[in-house]
């Protein structure tokens, strides 16, 4: 891997992750109402049903009074792993309901589609009511692991960001 390469990197992480957090907490936010923020988005950011990860953030940061930056930009960081876990879920779902998982193959999606459009929707409503399910056993512990996990983080750059402040007074 080229120096360049490396660069990149190191800027994309500092710009979408450190750079939200170092000014919130520049701004006075406090490390446990980042850590919130950043757990819940995480979490949220992988509900099983695309296209509703935004609206459950912002729902989420409305009730709880959490940070809405930093609840999206977790939201975003966590994308990749939405994709990926979103039949997961589905599969965790069917198994705790005991159901036959339907199949995901394209063609056979595509053909269950034309021959009955109703109960393609009908079949793949229950799916995702299955993938709610497994996800919200899941949510909070997932929560508090990664609260656990960022809080002492961030609580030991709060205090390198107040001793840089004090050194710069």
């Amino acid at each position: 891997m080229d120096e360049t390469t490396v660069k990149d990197r190191s800027t994309w992480w500092r710009r979408w992750l450190v750079a939200p957090v170092v000014d919130q907490l520049t701004r006075g936010i406090s490390p446990h109402q980042i850590s919130w923020a950043i757990s819940v988005g995480a979490v949220l950011g992988v509900f099983p049903v695309m296209g509703m990860t935004t609206v459950l953030c912002l729902l989420a940061g409305w009730i709880f009074r959490l940070n809405q930056p930093l609840l999206q930009v977790s939201k975003v960081l966590v994308y990749p792993l939405h994709l990926s876990m979103i039949l997961v879920f589905i599969h965790a779902g069917d198994r705790l309901y005991g159901v036959t998982p339907i199949s995901y193959s394209l063609r056979e999606l595509l053909n269950r589609l034309r021959i009955n459009p109703l109960q393609f929707g009908i079949d793949f409503g229950v799916s995702a009511l299955h993938g709610i399910s497994a996800w919200i056993l899941i949510a909070p512990f997932a929560v508090l692991i990664i609260r656990w996990i960022t809080l002492p983080i961030l609580n030991r750059l709060s205090l390198v960001i107040r001793k840089h402040k004090e050194a710069a007074i």
